[in-house]
Protein backbone atom coordinates (compact mmCIF):
# COMPACT_ATOMS: atom_id res chain seq x y z
CA UNK A 1 0.00 0.00 0.00
CA UNK A 2 1.13 3.61 -0.69
CA UNK A 3 2.31 5.38 2.47
CA UNK A 4 -0.03 8.47 2.76
CA UNK A 5 2.26 9.74 5.69
CA UNK A 6 2.16 13.49 5.80
CA UNK A 7 -1.40 13.51 3.84
CA UNK A 8 -4.48 14.95 5.16
CA UNK A 9 -7.94 13.46 4.34
CA UNK A 10 -11.84 14.28 5.45
CA UNK A 11 -14.12 11.43 5.36
CA UNK A 12 -17.41 12.49 5.61
CA UNK A 13 -20.04 10.18 7.49
CA UNK A 14 -17.39 8.15 8.76
CA UNK A 15 -19.04 6.62 12.05
CA UNK A 16 -19.87 3.46 11.07
CA UNK A 17 -20.19 1.58 7.60
CA UNK A 18 -18.42 3.02 4.01
CA UNK A 19 -17.07 5.95 5.36
CA UNK A 20 -15.69 4.37 8.74
CA UNK A 21 -14.04 1.66 6.19
CA UNK A 22 -12.71 4.68 3.98
CA UNK A 23 -11.34 6.49 7.23
CA UNK A 24 -9.79 3.14 8.19
CA UNK A 25 -8.15 2.25 4.68
CA UNK A 26 -6.44 6.14 4.96
CA UNK A 27 -5.19 5.41 8.34
CA UNK A 28 -3.62 2.28 7.83
CA UNK A 29 -1.49 4.07 4.96
CA UNK A 30 -0.80 6.71 7.20
CA UNK A 31 -2.80 10.10 6.66
CA UNK A 32 -4.27 12.41 9.64
CA UNK A 33 -8.01 11.57 8.68
CA UNK A 34 -11.11 14.08 10.05
CA UNK A 35 -13.39 11.43 10.76
CA UNK A 36 -16.80 13.37 10.69
CA UNK A 37 -20.14 12.63 11.16
CA UNK A 38 -23.22 13.55 13.46
CA UNK A 39 -23.19 10.90 15.60
CA UNK A 40 -21.23 11.12 18.57
CA UNK A 41 -22.95 9.08 21.29
CA UNK A 42 -23.53 4.96 20.95
CA UNK A 43 -26.80 3.74 20.04
CA UNK A 44 -28.08 7.31 19.00
CA UNK A 45 -28.17 7.05 15.17
CA UNK A 46 -31.52 6.34 13.48
CA UNK A 47 -30.87 2.57 13.11
CA UNK A 48 -29.03 1.80 15.98
CA UNK A 49 -26.26 0.39 14.49
CA UNK A 50 -23.57 1.84 16.47
CA UNK A 51 -20.14 3.58 15.84
CA UNK A 52 -19.46 6.77 16.46
CA UNK A 53 -17.04 9.22 15.32
CA UNK A 54 -14.94 9.16 18.20
CA UNK A 55 -14.72 5.63 18.13
CA UNK A 56 -13.47 5.68 14.33
CA UNK A 57 -11.22 8.04 15.08
CA UNK A 58 -9.66 5.71 17.73
CA UNK A 59 -9.21 3.36 15.09
CA UNK A 60 -7.65 5.53 13.30
CA UNK A 61 -4.39 6.24 14.99
CA UNK A 62 -4.65 2.54 16.43
CA UNK A 63 -3.71 1.42 13.23
CA UNK A 64 -0.95 4.23 12.47
CA UNK A 65 -2.54 7.64 10.74
CA UNK A 66 -3.86 10.09 13.22
CA UNK A 67 -7.83 10.32 13.58
CA UNK A 68 -9.55 13.29 14.59
CA UNK A 69 -13.08 13.37 15.51
CA UNK A 70 -15.55 16.24 14.35
CA UNK A 71 -18.88 16.41 15.02
CA UNK A 72 -20.68 17.74 12.03
CA UNK A 73 -23.84 17.60 10.18
CA UNK A 74 -23.44 17.82 6.36
CA UNK A 75 -26.60 18.97 6.61
CA UNK A 76 -25.63 22.18 8.01
CA UNK A 77 -23.48 24.63 6.25
CA UNK A 78 -22.42 26.60 9.14
CA UNK A 79 -20.70 22.77 10.14
CA UNK A 80 -19.51 22.40 7.25
CA UNK A 81 -17.25 25.66 6.88
CA UNK A 82 -16.15 25.03 10.75
CA UNK A 83 -14.88 21.88 9.95
CA UNK A 84 -12.76 23.38 6.70
CA UNK A 85 -11.59 26.20 8.64
CA UNK A 86 -10.73 23.90 11.57
CA UNK A 87 -8.84 22.16 8.64
CA UNK A 88 -7.15 24.31 7.10
CA UNK A 89 -6.04 26.24 10.71
CA UNK A 90 -4.22 22.85 12.23
CA UNK A 91 -2.64 21.38 8.67
CA UNK A 92 -3.02 23.95 6.16
CA UNK A 93 -3.74 21.35 3.17
CA UNK A 94 -6.32 18.81 2.46
CA UNK A 95 -5.11 15.95 0.01
CA UNK A 96 -8.70 13.70 -0.30
CA UNK A 97 -11.74 14.26 0.67
CA UNK A 98 -14.32 11.53 0.63
CA UNK A 99 -17.93 12.42 0.30
CA UNK A 100 -19.73 9.82 2.21
CA UNK A 101 -22.32 11.15 4.65
CA UNK A 102 -26.12 10.97 3.80
CA UNK A 103 -28.75 11.95 4.95
CA UNK A 104 -32.59 11.80 4.55
CA UNK A 105 -32.95 7.71 5.31
CA UNK A 106 -34.60 9.14 8.63
CA UNK A 107 -38.61 8.74 8.18
CA UNK A 108 -38.81 5.93 6.00
CA UNK A 109 -42.72 6.05 7.17
CA UNK A 110 -44.91 8.35 6.28
CA UNK A 111 -48.75 8.16 8.13
CA UNK A 112 -47.98 4.98 9.89
CA UNK A 113 -46.48 3.47 6.39
CA UNK A 114 -43.50 2.18 4.76
CA UNK A 115 -43.04 3.87 1.87
CA UNK A 116 -39.05 3.85 0.89
CA UNK A 117 -40.08 0.84 -1.50
CA UNK A 118 -42.77 3.00 -3.62
CA UNK A 119 -42.40 4.50 -6.59
CA UNK A 120 -40.97 8.01 -6.49
CA UNK A 121 -44.94 9.07 -7.36
CA UNK A 122 -46.07 8.03 -4.22
CA UNK A 123 -43.27 9.27 -2.16
CA UNK A 124 -43.65 12.41 -0.05
CA UNK A 125 -42.22 15.56 -0.91
CA UNK A 126 -40.14 16.27 1.99
CA UNK A 127 -38.37 13.20 1.18
CA UNK A 128 -37.08 14.65 -1.94
CA UNK A 129 -36.01 17.63 -0.30
CA UNK A 130 -34.51 15.51 2.89
CA UNK A 131 -32.46 12.89 0.32
CA UNK A 132 -30.91 16.09 -1.60
CA UNK A 133 -30.18 18.11 1.33
CA UNK A 134 -28.48 15.40 3.14
CA UNK A 135 -26.87 13.56 0.37
CA UNK A 136 -26.08 15.84 -2.84
CA UNK A 137 -26.31 19.24 -1.52
CA UNK A 138 -24.12 17.83 1.46
CA UNK A 139 -21.41 16.32 -1.02
CA UNK A 140 -21.41 19.49 -3.61
CA UNK A 141 -20.92 21.70 -0.20
CA UNK A 142 -17.91 19.83 1.06
CA UNK A 143 -16.51 19.49 -2.19
CA UNK A 144 -16.84 23.09 -2.62
CA UNK A 145 -15.00 24.06 0.06
CA UNK A 146 -12.11 21.18 -0.30
CA UNK A 147 -11.56 22.33 -4.10
CA UNK A 148 -10.66 25.65 -2.66
CA UNK A 149 -8.16 24.18 -0.47
CA UNK A 150 -7.19 21.93 -3.58
CA UNK A 151 -6.84 24.40 -5.87
CA UNK A 152 -4.54 26.35 -3.83
CA UNK A 153 -1.95 23.62 -3.21
CA UNK A 154 -2.15 22.54 -7.12
CA UNK A 155 -3.39 18.76 -5.71
CA UNK A 156 -5.78 16.77 -4.28
CA UNK A 157 -8.27 14.02 -4.74
CA UNK A 158 -12.16 14.46 -4.01
CA UNK A 159 -14.38 10.81 -3.84
CA UNK A 160 -17.69 10.39 -4.16
CA UNK A 161 -19.28 7.43 -2.38
CA UNK A 162 -23.52 6.37 -3.26
CA UNK A 163 -24.68 3.32 -1.83
CA UNK A 164 -28.10 1.30 -2.29
CA UNK A 165 -30.24 4.09 -3.18
CA UNK A 166 -28.58 5.14 -5.90
CA UNK A 167 -29.37 1.48 -7.26
CA UNK A 168 -32.48 2.13 -10.12
CA UNK A 169 -33.51 -1.33 -9.17
CA UNK A 170 -34.96 0.76 -6.62
CA UNK A 171 -37.00 2.96 -8.31
CA UNK A 172 -37.19 5.33 -6.07
CA UNK A 173 -35.46 8.46 -7.49
CA UNK A 174 -34.54 10.63 -4.45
Amino acid sequence: MKSLNGKVAIVTGASRGVGKGSALGLGEAGATVYVTGRTTQEGTDVDKLGGTVFRTAEEVTAIGGKGIAVACNHRDDIHVEKLFKQVAEETQRLDVLVNNAWGGYEQMEHDGEFTWLKPFWSQPLWRWDAMFQGGVRAAYMASAFAARMMVEQASGLIVNISFWAAQKYMANVA
